[in-house]
């Protein structure tokens, strides 16, 4: 008896002595967070790819999105987002420019159905790190839905860290699976229902789209004030690669007016494979406890011809201990597809065309200005949630073809107590 109270007098010894020799494991995310983002994008333009290039693009659009990270364990992280984007579009409303009350004019919205809809998605991803946090794989799964179109999508990353986490390198794929409901102009529709001119004006028979795409990135921190990153993607489309209700117009055929709307001659019509490649850098410097500087160049390349460069550059400032202000520049500039014709340059000869301006010739600035508010000691409190952090961003975008928009965004993170 005398030795078994000697044996349990030692037990908290003991179970104390062999915790203190366990390895502690730190959570990868420490409890729920719930973010809350929102969006407004109001857009200007006279080169509408639904009338042929030459048309409003006037849009307005609304995006809010929530987005939920749960904590399974240590090492396991699911996350959930789903959002909503309502617009308008008065380059839209014009696939039927002939079901409004006014007369049709390119440059005028239709007040037909087709002005406006609602696209929806959500998205969730699972990651898990390994006990030492040098290896990181998730995989993630998406669905996207409008009243024409439907994506479903699929894919995974690996991330491996080395050199005592200072060098990074990393591995995605990605597939999405989209099927659109094959949508012409109103006059291209009735032409095709009646089986006018149908040799010239034959229609897509399947509206599949699948995409498929690689990422390899590496990234190494040079010094305790340094970063730099690379980037490679490329990028296997297949399919209706071209937008059915998109008209054009032949520089060698006359144009015939409908009240003051041009009859189209033919839909745009594009080939049904693409390779994209994109190249990106990254460049990271701290400057002061005040000054960080972000930078970032992208080289891309297509076999439909276009090439383009974007580089930009951010610095955000540190106000105080909880205020960043992040002003930023974005430098776009981009060559033409080589099946890009403006408003009735196209000849009936042709075998591929388009005249959507997305894909001609032209460079764009845009300025940025946003402010982050952070607090992490989640000070703030609503219901079981601490505030930790409030984003807003303003951006304004001009390109040289006379297309401009105004965006702002902005977003609120909560953290469970």
């Amino acid at each position: 008896m005398k030795n078994l109270l000697y044996i349990l007098l030692l037990f908290p010894v003991i179970c104390w002595a062999q915790d203190s020799t366990a390895t502690y494991t730190k959570r990868v995310l420490e409890t729920t967070e719930v973010e809350f983002l929102t969006s407004y994008y109001s857009q200007e333009g006279k080169n509408a790819a639904v009338t042929g290039g030459r048309g409003t693009e006037e849009l307005t659009d609304f995006t809010p999105t929530i987005v939920v990270s749960i904590p399974l364990n240590d090492s396991d992280v699911l996350t959930i987002d789903a959002g909503i984007s309502a617009y308008t579009s008065a380059s839209s409303s014009n696939v039927g420019p002939f079901d409004g009350a006014q007369p049709a004019d390119p440059f005028v919205a239709s007040s037909g159905a087709s002005g406006s809809d609602t696209w929806a998605n959500i998205n969730g991803s699972y990651s898990h790190s390994s006990p030492d946090r040098n290896r990181i794989w998730g995989a993630h799964v998406s669905l996207a839905t409008e009243y024409d179109y439907t994506s479903v999508g699929i894919g995974g990353n690996y991330t491996y860290l080395f050199n005592e986490k200072n060098t990074e390198v990393s591995l995605s794929g990605n597939v999405y699976l989209d099927q659109w409901k094959i949508i012409y102009p109103e006059e291209i529709r009735f032409e095709l229902e009646n089986e006018t001119d149908f040799d010239t004006l034959d229609g897509f028979a399947d509206g599949a789209r699948n995409s498929y795409s690689v990422g390899f990135g590496f990234s190494q921190i040079l010094s305790k004030k340094a970063q730099f990153s690379l980037s490679l993607d490329l990028i296997q489309q297949k399919g209706l690669l071209s937008t059915p209700f998109h008209r054009i117009y032949f520089a060698d055929r006359p144009i015939f007016m409908a009240e003051n709307f041009p009859i189209a001659h033919d839909i745009e019509r594009l080939p049904d494979t693409r390779f994209k490649v994109a190249i990106g850098g990254r460049f990271n410097y701290y400057l002061s406890e005040t000054f960080v500087l972000r930078s970032y160049y992208r080289y891309y390349s297509d076999d439909f011809g276009i090439t383009s460069n974007t580089a930009s550059l951010e610095i955000p400032i540190k106000i105080g201990g909880r205020f960043t202000l992040y002003p930023g520049y974005r430098y776009y500039q981009q060559s033409a597809s080589a099946y890009f014709n403006g408003y009735a340059e196209a000849l009936s000869t042709d075998e591929f065309y388009t005249s959507d301006f997305d894909l001609s010739e032209f460079n764009a600035n845009q300025f940025s200005v946003g402010i982050n508010y952070t607090d992490i000691f989640t000070g703030l409190k609503v219901f079981d949630f601490g505030l930790k952090s409030i984003d807003l961003k303003v951006s304004t975008y001009e390109r040289n073809t006379g297309l401009n928009y105004f965006l702002i965004s902005g977003g609120v993170k909560f953290v469970m107590d």
